[in-house]
């Protein structure tokens, strides 16, 4: 943990999707600031509990909580369940999302409507449980994980590109209702990032467009962005798009 006093001391977040890859590095880097952290995953109890308990183990406060987003009673519950434990819930970080890969024309609904909710419906439901606890504060942040192909197209994704870009309307949207209440609400939107999904034995593919930086981008990158969005020095930014992509794309 930081010796010197953090602004964030006393916080509390709520971070879906938080077991693994940027969930994970964003769970530990706000913990490493005096942020108490519900690591929330879907169904992976085992590597949920393994981020609370480095964050236990390093000094901080952490607790796994699992249910899925798209429940909007177990959504509401997890809310509970952070304010009960830690006091409030003053920092919602959306990052949970979803695997679909195939063409358009091979996608059945019950996969559309599941490749939407997750990213979507789950912000939606958390931001919803979360913005009562944070008006009553007079301060908070939203904070949804975007995606680079929302904007350049992506093949075989057509589910997905449209739950992130839907994510960019429901933040500005939600930076103008809740702006008169100290809560901020932003997009973070990596680009290629260096993770590693279960089952892949640390393989992905290469890049198919290589940015002016010639390299993945890390995780702690995005939590470093994701970190800076909830300081006094970013009070003043709501309703953006930061984009860390090394220049693949430059969002003007």
């Amino acid at each position: 943990m930081n010796e010197t006093e953090s602004p964030l001391e006393g916080k509390v977040a709520i971070v879906t999707g938080g077991a693994r890859n940027i969930g994970r590095s964003i769970a530990k880097r706000l913990a490493s600031y005096g942020v108490s952290v519900v690591v929330n995953a879907v169904q992976d109890r085992e590597a949920a509990d393994a981020v609370a308990h480095e964050i236990f183990e390093a000094g901080g406060r952490a607790l796994a909580h699992i249910c899925d987003i798209t429940d909007e009673d177990a959504v509401n519950e997890m809310a509970e369940t952070a304010v009960k434990a830690f006091g409030s819930v003053d920092i919602l970080v959306s990052n949970a999302s979803i695997r679909a890969q195939k063409p358009f024309l091979e996608i059945d609904t019950e996969e559309w409507h599941r490749t939407l909710a997750v990213p979507l419906d789950g912000a939606f439901f958390c931001a919803r449980a979360c913005a009562p606890h944070m008006i009553k504060n007079k301060w908070g942040r939203i904070i949804t994980i975007g995606g680079i192909s929302a904007y350049i197209g992506t093949a075989n994704r057509v589910g997905l590109l449209a739950a992130k870009s839907g994510l960019v309307g429901l933040t500005r949207g939600l930076a103008v209702e809740l702006a008169d209440h100290g809560i901020t609400c932003n997009v973070v939107s990596p680009g290629h990032i260096n993770t590693v999904r279960p089952g892949t034995a640390g393989a992905r593919p290469p890049m198919k467009v290589e940015p002016p930086i010639k390299r993945f981008g890390h995780v702690e990158e995005i939590a470093g962005m994701v970190h800076y969005l909830c300081l006094p020095e970013a009070a003043y930014i709501t309703g953006q798009t930061m984009h860390i992509n090394g220049g693949l794309y430059y969002g003007v």
